[in-house]
């Protein structure tokens, strides 16, 4: 490869980055925009606000479903080039099209009911294009060490929007719901536009791997993976959406939880670069694991924190474990999936977010936070989650490399 060639790749792959970051970011502040305005929006069709919490449970319901299903379908668009970007142009357009029509329907009034669970039906489940496929550019045609980078630059996205995301809030809900709408969905779609041109160009200047390149088929660890990335998710639901704010206001006022809320995403977007280094030489199942049980401890000390400096350290803490966690899953589900299922694993760890998140929701829905007799389970349920998670990734991480010592022992044999 001349040096023209390795610096029109570098700039490509840059770039690749980026995109990725920058899709994640304007999906999840969209997502923000429409969870700020539902309960609103439900009223005027005549939706009970205790019915909010049912409807954001089918969304993740339907996201886990159709996040894996979408995985696949990249999958089988992924080696002809242009399709993949063809098919999330499509899609986002009609997510884009039921996601804008929202605020416009809900001013029809309780008439317009049917009609407005239609449309939030079709975009939950259009908008998963916006997930996996996108990522499946990095499994096919990156090399498997630029991986770990690129996936935290993807992450980036997400974490960037969860910090910003209780201002947000604060200032969107004294506005009318239909600019925010529309601004977020024109962005998302001309985003979303760009990935034909992003697929091209990888295509371009890189190569698919070869079947010889492709890792071994590894029996029954997805399924492991995929386990212990739901106890993952669910340990993370519980902490940040459950317990973080009571822990805080032990300390604050609640007009300060809008400041300190982000610095469990500050430690998340810091701690995934440096992360991404260890998973190119390690493995994105050993960084999960240990990330795991890092966060663990971070949590317990969030528990018993004395002061406000100390549950800032340790948000800090978990925040930046939560990172490595969910970069490192990217990457690990591109290892897995690299003998042509990058979409579908990927998908699987996005479909496992939605279950983590459905199953907060429900616990929320039922009012266990309410309930004096559970509050010991919902402190440490998210302790327990990620460190059996986390040393049972530890444990499937040293068991394949002592496979694969003995296959070479074999060998040299």
């Amino acid at each position: 490869m001349t040096t023209t060639q390795s610096s029109a790749g570098t700039g490509t792959a840059n770039r690749t980055g980026l995109y990725l970051a920058g899709l994640q970011l304007v999906f999840t502040l969209g997502w923000t925009t429409y969870v700020v305005y539902l309960p609103k929006l439900a009223a005027e069709v005549g939706i009970a606000p205790s019915a909010v919490i049912l409807i954001l449970m089918l969304d993740q319901a339907i996201f886990t479903i159709a996040d894996t299903a979408m995985g696949v379908a990249a999958d089988k668009l992924a080696p002809h080039v242009g399709r993949l970007g063809l098919f999330v142009s499509v899609v986002t357009a009609i997510s884009c099209s039921a996601f804008v029509a929202l605020p416009f329907v809900a001013g029809a009034g309780a008439a317009a009911q049917g009609w407005f669970i239609a449309l939030i039906v079709i975009w939950s489940i259009t908008s998963s294009a916006l997930r996996a496929p996108p990522l499946t550019l990095l499994g096919k045609y990156r090399a498997k060490p630029q991986v770990p980078f690129f996936a935290a630059l993807a992450m980036l996205g997400y974490g960037v929007a969860g910090a910003v995301s209780p201002y947000l809030g604060v200032v969107l809900r004294e506005h009318d719901a239909r600019l925010p709408f529309v601004i977020s969905s024109v962005v998302l779609l001309l985003t979303a536009l760009g990935l034909s041109r992003i697929e091209h160009d990888v295509a371009r200047d890189t190569v698919p791997p070869t079947p010889d390149e492709a890792a071994e088929p590894l029996g029954l660890v997805p399924i492991a993976f995929i386990v212990a990335m739901v106890a993952l998710a669910l340990g993370y639901q519980l902490h940040f959406a459950m317990n973080s704010a009571p822990f805080y206001l032990r300390f604050a006022a609640p007009g300060d939880l809008q400041w300190l809320m982000p610095v469990f995403w500050i430690g998340f977007n810091i701690a995934m670069f440096p992360a991404s280094l260890v998973v190119k030489h390690r493995g994105g199942l050993v960084v999960m694991g240990a990330a795991g049980l890092v966060g663990a401890v971070a949590i317990a000390a969030a528990e018993f924190a004395g002061n406000l400096n100390t549950l800032i350290a340790a948000q800090f803490l978990a925040g930046a474990a939560w990172g490595c966690m969910l970069m490192s899953a990217v990457s690990a589900a591109l290892a897995i999936g690299s003998t042509g299922a990058e979409g579908k694993v990927t998908g699987l760890v996005f479909s496992a977010l939605a279950l983590g998140t459905f199953a907060r929701m429900a616990a929320v829905a039922g009012g266990l936070q309410k309930m004096p007799e559970y509050a010991p389970l919902l402190h440490w349920a998210p302790v327990a989650c990620w460190s059996v998670a986390g040393a049972g990734l530890l444990v499937i991480a040293a068991a394949r490399l002592q496979g694969r010592s003995g296959l070479k022992a074999s060998a040299g044999e």
